[in-house]
């Protein structure tokens, strides 16, 4: 029997993608909550509003996540966000108490942008005419301010970074988060030349692509989706997974906490709300740094690896106004670190992904790795709103104050893979392999933080593990 410990979106698509393999032993997955899901979470106002707490789209290259929707039976719950969509064109950034729109297009490349008061063209150049430097690692403010300037360092990439993970890019690593950029670099000698050749080829891949029997797949391609969300809530997808494994035989043990892991020879024993119970393997779609705590007296070593995996706190601020109220029409305003403001961004949900009325829902974020600089004093419900609200109301200019809202505090919610995290993974996973340990590793921590990266490292991991 395997365990899979945890049920959020890695552990349950772990059981989902286990169950497809072929004389798969029995799956228990131990969720330590009384809900699924994880940090996806959507809550349902008395109105009917939905406040998304977590993730709420994911992009519509991930076809097997597509499939797995179908498969789900909520295909025609799907919110397509289509290439030509304002929330796909259009991405803010404030700065200098202003609102500037990224470059998005061929004209706006050549011509001056307000935000770095010169073309962007200006940047490519930069990078066309550096020199290639051979790094094993370093950090994406080092790799992007060597290769395209400081300002498109601290403007673009670090307001950008905030909005994906709540990161400081002085400590982020360019080889875990920006893989392409750097493999671009090491092989054409320059990031854009990288870029337009890997377009090109990605052309050519999709004449000679395996056709996918997916409806919603080539619905996808058809009508041009770049992003998708679910109508409802993003939750109904863990749900939906939760549903269709336990059908199929999966127990779901929910409010079962392991507290220990001990891998025998013949077996693996866990010891969950004080009982130690015995399994053959295990695949853990928990934090590292939960994972770490279970493993440590055994695998001193291996928990050190885990639990250097530094994680930040999110605070989520949902705010409602009973009517359009947004100056302008896209995906959401991000603000770099260098502002010295207390929030990381604003998500425009109800323009992305329209509740059916003429309503504005907003998503503050705020924290990250400034979390305690901004809030360690003072981090209760109410202040957490009042930052929230000054800042939303005073940069998009909004008269009215909100009619409902929710606060949240997401604590340790996004792993940060700083610089030498590629190597920290090499030496976790040579560990395992070395010792031979029964044990697959899932979720945000490892390999992406996103929805349908998280789902792929489940599959990944169910492929890499013998369950049989």
């Amino acid at each position: 029997m395997t365990a899979i410990l945890g049920a959020g979106m890695s552990g349950l698509s772990a059981a989902y993608y286990a169950l497809k393999t072929s004389k798969v032993a029995p799956l228990v997955v131990l969720e330590a909550t009384n809900r699924v899901g994880g940090w996806v979470r959507s809550i349902k106002q008395p109105d009917g509003t939905i406040f998304e707490k977590g993730p709420r789209i994911i992009r519509a290259n991930y076809q097997n996540i597509l499939q797995l929707v179908e498969e789900l039976k909520l295909s025609s719950k799907i919110i397509p966000i289509k290439v030509n969509h304002d929330a796909v064109k259009n991405r803010y950034i404030y700065a200098d108490n202003k609102l500037h729109c990224l470059p998005t297009n061929l004209k706006s490349t050549i011509t001056k942008n307000s935000l770095l008061n010169y073309p962007l063209l200006s940047a490519l150049w930069k990078d066309l005419t550096t020199s290639r430097v051979s790094k094993d690692d370093e950090s994406i403010y080092s790799f992007m301010e060597r290769r395209f300037g400081r300002d498109i360092a601290e403007k673009i990439a670090a307001p950008i970074l905030c909005g994906i993970c709540g990161g400081d890019i002085h400590e982020l690593s360019a080889k875990s988060f920006m893989p392409k950029l750097v493999e671009f670099e090491k092989e054409h000698g320059s990031v854009f030349k990288g870029i337009l050749k890997y377009i090109a080829k990605q052309k050519e891949n999709m004449k000679n692509q395996e056709v996918v029997n997916s409806h919603l797949v080539e619905r996808a391609k058809k009508e041009a989706w770049n992003m998708w969300g679910l109508q409802g809530g993003f939750e109904q997808l863990p749900q939906a997974l939760a549903q269709n494994i336990a059908k199929r035989g999966v127990n779901i043990k929910m409010e079962n906490n392991c507290e220990q892991i001990i891998f025998n020879k013949n077996s693996v024993e866990l010891t969950v709300n004080g009982k130690v119970e015995k399994y053959s393997h295990v695949i853990s779609s928990l934090p590292a740094k939960n994972l770490a705590d279970l493993v440590q007296e055994q695998h001193p070593e291996l928990s050190k690896e885990l639990l250097d995996i530094p994680t930040v706190t999110i605070a989520v601020v949902n705010l409602q106004f009973s009517e359009n109220v947004l100056p302008i029409n896209a995906f959401g305003v991000l603000v770099p670190p260098k502002e010295q403001i207390p929030i990381l961004g604003i998500l425009f949900d109800s323009f992305t992904l329209p509740q059916n009325s003429n309503m504005t829902v907003l998503t503050v974020m705020m924290g990250g790795a400034w979390f305690e600089k901004y809030f360690s004093k003072c981090s209760s419900e109410e202040h957490l709103k009042t930052v929230a609200i000054k800042y939303a109301t005073e940069i998009l200019h909004i008269q009215e104050n909100p009619k409902a809202f929710n606060v949240s505090i997401l604590r340790n919610c996004i792993p940060q893979y700083i610089v030498g995290h590629a190597q920290r993974l090499n030496r976790i996973h040579d560990y395992i392999s070395a010792h031979k340990i029964p044990l697959g590793l899932c979720g945000s921590s490892y390999h992406g933080v996103g929805v349908g990266d998280v789902i792929l490292s489940a599959k990944e991991a169910v492929s890499n593990i013998n369950l049989q």
